[in-house]
């Protein structure tokens, strides 16, 4: 009867748009940024997985956006009837491949290389703490190859939590998130959730470009973005000979690295990292 009525709610709340199916953007739980004022020994900490966020919602997997993955049936043969949060994710260094798979409108076997990264359980009352051994039980009750719960340990101090950091920086992966352990699943950005990475990032859209000069002439020299908070500037480094080449398209979403902001709250040293182009 639970299956059932999951597959109702998620027909009536869906629709199709373009040959994509669309449902209500599920409610998410988001990071502030780490600050060293708080007590590490009251936090879980994993590596910050650069995929692409998944809600399982029992029947099946939605963006954060709130359209509908195609993923084959036997990706998600095995997983529980109830909500999970996650990542969708092959391995580190591998977003752009993790993204352009996931969107595509049919099933297909690249899926065979992405696992769904259980972290949180959206619908569960308990802290995190508890939320955590429910995950754990889910992953030893539904065994899948396709579901794979983030590790979660502890540190006992900041210099321990930099070191961390550090090791994963440099086995490639691209930062630390820290669940206070009382925390409870709340809708939109959390004190309680927070990310640790060397830079900070963020997202702006493309809205013009600038010609290259020198070895770049005829290709892109630099892209005029926006970011969610208004501030207009151009970002000329982190771009492939390529990407210089066909460059990200005007109102697409792009991702970029900065090192704090001027007093006018421009990024200091943006640097391109990614089109985010998830659905």
């Amino acid at each position: 009867m639970q299956k059932i009525a999951l597959c109702l709610m998620a027909y009536l709340s869906s629709l199709v748009v373009n040959g994509v199916v669309m449902a209500s953007p599920p409610a998410m739980m988001l990071a502030k940024k780490y600050t060293q004022d708080i007590d590490v020994t009251e936090y879980w900490v994993s590596e910050k997985l650069d995929g692409v966020r998944a809600r399982w919602n029992g029947v099946e997997l939605v963006s954060k956006n709130g359209y509908t993955f195609s993923a084959p049936e036997w990706f998600t043969a095995d997983f529980p009837a109830q909500s999970l949060d996650g990542e969708l994710w092959i391995a580190r260094n591998h977003y752009e491949e993790t993204s352009s798979m996931t969107r595509q409108h049919l099933p297909h076997n690249g899926w065979r290389r992405i696992k769904f990264m259980l972290f949180d359980l959206p619908n569960h009352q308990g802290m995190f703490s508890e939320r955590l051994s429910a995950m754990r039980s889910i992953v030893k009750l539904f065994p899948s190859p396709y579901l794979q719960l983030v590790d979660q340990f502890r540190v006992n101090s900041h210099e321990d939590l930099k070191r961390r950091l550090q090791q994963v920086i440099d086995e490639g992966g691209e930062g630390l998130m820290l669940h206070h352990q009382s925390s409870v699943y709340i809708n939109g950005r959390s004190n309680r959730l927070l990310k640790l990475k060397p830079l900070s990032d963020a997202e702006a859209t493309v809205i013009g470009y600038r010609s290259g000069k020198g070895k770049y002439k005829g290709m892109l020299g630099s892209v005029r973005v926006r970011n969610d908070q208004g501030s207009v500037f151009y970002i000329g480094t982190g771009f492939t000979l390529e990407q210089r080449k066909n460059p990200p398209a005007i109102s697409s979403r792009i991702t970029y690295q900065y090192q704090g902001l001027t007093k006018n709250n421009i990024p200091r040293f943006p640097v391109f990292m990614r089109v985010r182009d998830e659905l």
